[in-house]
């Protein structure tokens, strides 16, 4: 259930500054209780306001309260908070409003719990969880209905698995994590070596370390290493649909969109962003500091920092067709090109003798 609070406590829980408007000192005592977009925030409500493109919303919101930088104040008489970064301020503040759930420290009757299982006595297992051999819980972990947990799993303190995560033999987990419904972890990278016509399955006999204080979204898939581990370090998150392949290496702090597909054994430096459905081939190099628009296709590695795009932007199909023939005949337009060139620079070098 959302909290209610005022002005005050709020920016005496998060900091910002608090300025009043033309509501003089009666505003710091109004109340909030619900975060709304701008064009949709109703009275009780409070919105943020980070881009001058959105000012007319501004000035047309019903909110009771808006959060902003100090430079755009001006922009309303409406009473609001002012901090350099109205975003993170958002989602600080969403979670003040909206606390997590709380959970009951328990195993469901029917849940199942394999030998040697270690766990404290803050845990939560929710109805028809299946936990193997020798898995060790941490401190405050919760495991939503559904989920299961095979041997030699270590899921670190104060991890949150929603229903039906899988976690594969052996994976490791750190503390503090979130894994949304769906995601599997540690299932076996697509590895095959082709003999006489016929694909060998190739064991895949690594494993999936996670770091602390990572997200994974829904129904994202974490393959297992084939010889070395598939490592996603502390701080990264990943958005729902995404595929890590084996042996990748996803370094801290970074982001990934939805749909994102990451081929085996490449390598993502730390604070990168990569945007929805973008791909990596496998066995790249992506350096710390990178930004990938959505819809790329990284086919060489990556060894300096910036934004990097590799699509077409979209046209009529008809118009697309034209450009994609024009683009298959380019290398004949260069050679064109440079018959050109050098014609035109036979006729100069006459016309001077």
């Amino acid at each position: 259930m959302a909290q209610h609070y005022t002005l005050q406590e709020i920016v005496a829980s998060l900091g910002g500054e608090l300025w009043l408007g033309e509501q003089s000192q009666h505003a710091s005592a109004l109340t909030v209780s619900r975060m709304a977009s701008l064009s949709q925030a109703q009275p009780g409500s409070i919105a943020f306001f980070n881009d001058t493109k959105y000012t007319q919303s501004l000035q047309a919101t019903q909110a009771s309260a808006i959060i902003l930088r100090p430079e755009h104040q001006h922009l309303t008489a409406l009473p609001c908070i002012l901090t350099d970064n109205p975003y993170a301020y958002f989602a600080r503040l969403s979670a003040l409003l909206n606390p997590p759930r709380t959970y009951q420290n328990q195993i469901h009757a029917t849940a199942v719990l394999g030998q040697a299982v270690q766990h404290e006595s803050e845990l939560t297992v929710e109805a028809q969880v299946y936990i193997g051999d020798r898995v060790v819980l941490g401190e405050g972990v919760r495991i939503g209905a559904g989920c299961v947990i095979e041997d030699d799993v270590s899921i670190g303190a104060h991890t949150v698995l929603e229903p039906r995560v899988v976690v594969k033999h052996g994976s490791q987990i750190g503390s503090h994590c979130h894994l949304f419904s769906g995601c599997i972890i540690g299932n076996d990278g697509f590895g095959y070596a082709e003999a006489q016509g016929e694909w060998v399955k190739i064991p895949q006999i690594g494993r999936v370390v996670i770091g602390n204080h990572v997200d994974i979204g829904a129904n994202t898939t974490v393959d297992r290493g084939a010889l070395d581990d598939t490592v996603i370090a502390d701080g990264v998150k990943l958005d729902n649909l995404i595929q890590v392949a084996h042996n990748v290496r996803i370094g801290a702090h970074t982001v990934i969109a939805g749909c994102v597909g990451i081929a085996g054994s490449a390598v993502i430096g730390e604070h990168c962003k990569i945007g929805g459905a973008a791909m990596i081939l496998g066995h790249l190099q992506i350096a710390d500091g990178v930004t990938i628009s959505p819809g790329s296709m990284i086919m060489r590695s990556i060894q300096q920092a910036g934004t990097y795009t590799a699509l077409m932007p979209f046209q009529k199909h008809a118009d697309w067709l034209r450009t994609a023939a024009n683009i298959r005949h380019l290398e004949q337009y260069q050679l064109k090109l440079k018959q050109l060139e050098q014609a035109i620079s036979n006729i100069q070098r006459h016309s001077k003798d």
